[in-house]
């Protein structure tokens, strides 16, 4: 049998990181978020851009939640950069690098935002090397992908308009958060989105780990009549037990995951039986890397797996989720983009090369930090 003719010292190599920059800015957004943990009025964003030594440059971006993290996100970019200088850019070799660079420490928490976001922008420039979408790298295609329209806290009646627009515009399903000081308010709003939505609409509300087990059981027994299609993170994230015991007492289908650190989470999740679902964030699960790793695990388990925020990235991945189920449609960084990732009748579709990202200098001078 002929040997391959890129066997051994002939094989093509990848082109080599020169170095990663991180910029701070804060963009407004089309829809404010509210939630019952907290209000985020602006977009704190992180942009990173990994440059490799032929001059080619990666894109992604990280959402810090908050503006006090900025500083500290930024300056572990930069320390990260010397030790990335030199290094090829295969994503899965440089994530697997990085997690055991710092085993002793752990991964979670920014640090692990930080390497998930140069994870991705590894793909982004690996893309744009090969010419084709990181959707394609990863063994699938870009395709029309269902989304849900994503809303927080919802003020009645002034926000009517809005939810009567997404499904007019051919959104299938509608998510808004709950976890109103008075249980009754929650019954209130959900009943009358429903009224809006209409039956035909799946309907999915979000506590955004504000309640502990005891009152997420009587509050969402209270919502049984609104067919809900999910009941998001009713308790704290890292109770998983807490997140079982709601979904045995309730029957509730219940989703978690966008706070799972890595596919460690995801397979501590899974076994603590804590959900019906799977969200993944690409900024906590490690990236492409730790996506398709907690993607096996979530198909093993039979387990719909839904995105989290980075809808332009999001899109790549869940085109090679074998259990996809939904993409959140939630515009964090559309402001500062050349082309933002826009759905198409309640559908979204990753675009490419690489993940599709082209930063508006101009904007982003407006909004820098």
């Amino acid at each position: 049998m002929q040997a391959s003719r890129w066997a051994g010292e002939d094989a093509p190599r990848l082109p080599a990181i020169s170095t990663v920059r991180a910029r701070a800015v804060d963009v407004p957004m089309a829809r404010p978020l509210r939630t019952a943990s907290g209000s985020i009025s602006t977009a704190p964003l992180i942009l990173l851009d990994v440059v490799t030594e032929s001059g080619l440059v990666g894109h992604s971006y990280l959402f810090a939640y908050s503006r006090l993290m900025m500083p500290a996100m930024v300056s572990i970019v930069r320390e990260l950069a010397p030790e990335l200088a030199g290094e090829s850019i295969a994503p899965g070799r440089r994530m697997r690098d990085m997690r055991r660079r710092f085993r002793l420490l752990g991964t979670q928490g920014l640090l692990g935002m930080v390497i998930s976001g140069i994870e991705m922008a590894l793909w982004d420039v690996l893309g744009k090397l090969l010419g084709r979408p990181v959707a394609d790298l990863l063994g699938g295609e870009a395709v029309a992908l269902r989304a849900y329209d994503s809303y927080g806290m919802v003020d009645l009646p002034r926000d009517e308009a809005a939810i009567r627009e997404s499904v007019e515009s051919g959104f299938r399903a509608v998510k808004i958060k709950i976890g109103y000081p008075d249980a009754a308010d929650d019954v209130a709003v959900v009943r009358r989105v429903r009224e809006i939505v209409g039956p035909e609409i799946d309907l999915m509300v979000d506590y955004n780990q504000s309640l502990d087990p005891p009152e997420a059981c009587r509050r969402i027994e209270r919502l049984r009549e609104f067919d809900l299609y999910w009941v998001e993170e009713p308790v704290a994230a890292e109770d998983l037990a807490g997140h079982s015991l709601v979904r045995r007492v309730t029957g509730a289908r219940i989703q978690t995951g966008e706070n799972w650190w890595f596919p460690e989470g995801c397979q501590a999740a899974i076994a603590a039986s804590a959900g019906d679902f799977a969200m993944l964030d690409l900024m906590k699960i490690g990236g492409f890397t730790g996506w398709m790793l907690a993607a096996g695990q979530a198909h093993a388990a039979s387990l719909p797996v839904s995105s989290h925020l980075f809808v332009e990235a999001s899109a790549h991945a869940m085109a090679v989720t074998p259990t996809g189920d939904w993409v959140e449609h939630f515009d964090l960084a559309g402001a500062i983009l050349e082309a933002p990732c826009r759905p198409v009748d309640g559908h979204i579709t990753a675009t490419g090369p690489g993940l599709g990202i082209t930063w508006n200098e101009e904007a982003i001078a407006r909004y820098a930090l």
